[in-house]
């Protein structure tokens, strides 16, 4: 089983088997629209976890296994040791495209890791698929997960603020390198139908930060490095998919 281990200056990370594991160390504040542990809550860890992209894992067990993500993801926790409570994600990206980057200023610390997937790119706002699609859809590794983590202590509203600036940045990216809709292909796509984003931020940082809106400093930089992140992903996933 593949494993990698290391540490961005702020928190440590490793890589086991399919799975990220983020080892926050002590309890930060997170919001996200995750699977297992979404909303708003107080976590220890967090796994971005590869599943496989169609109806069937090697060895023929059901999709049905992973069904319920967050039953799934938890115990998946529990294999892998991660520090409990624990916020946890999904994708068909296999970890070997993982980017890890971050920004910096002064002493403000901004970590991000990313997947990315867009063979089922959508822009929002168009028709939702039926059910017999949404199957079909299975086999397409078409998730962008953003994970980002702070040193900063953020309050509730910047951490949603966060979210948004983090979602404007990802969109404004695909758009510029004219990612197309998987099912209007006249139309350029906003984002994915399952992608997410996870914010982390510390309860104990020296930074205590109200706002995090595109005119302030955390706001620049979670643009730049989101945009910088989902663009390098994205030349990743082109390689990948020509490889498989």
């Amino acid at each position: 089983m593949r494993r990698h281990t290391s540490t961005t200056r702020g928190v440590k990370y490793r890589v086991r088997g399919d799975t990220l594991v983020i080892d926050l160390a002590k309890r930060y504040r997170i919001v996200s629209s995750a699977p297992c542990g979404g909303g708003i809550v107080r976590a220890r860890s967090i796994l971005n976890h590869q599943v496989p992209a169609n109806s069937t894992m090697p060895g023929g067990r059901s999709v049905g296994e992973w069904s319920d993500p967050a039953r799934y993801l938890g115990r998946l926790a529990r294999r892998v040791k991660a520090a409990m409570p624990v916020v946890g994600l999904m994708t068909a990206v296999p970890m070997t495209q993982l980017v890890v980057d971050r920004e910096q200023s002064g002493s403000l610390l901004l970590e991000c890791f990313c997947t990315v997937g867009v063979t089922n790119a959508v822009r929002a706002g168009e028709p939702v698929r039926s059910r017999r699609e949404r199957r079909q859809e299975r086999s397409r590794a078409g998730t962008i997960n953003i994970i980002l983590v702070t040193n900063a202590t953020l309050t509730v509203s910047a951490l949603i603020g966060a979210v948004q600036v983090a979602t404007e940045s990802k969109t404004a990216t695909l758009i510029n390198h004219k990612v197309p809709s998987a099912y209007i292909r006249a139309t350029l796509a906003t984002g994915t139908g399952t992608d997410a984003v996870v914010i982390a931020s510390s309860l104990a940082g020296h930074h205590k930060l109200q706002y995090s809106g595109t005119h302030t400093e955390i706001g620049s930089m979670i643009g730049r490095l989101v945009g910088r992140c989902v663009e390098r992903g994205l030349r990743r996933f082109a390689r990948w998919s020509v490889a498989r």
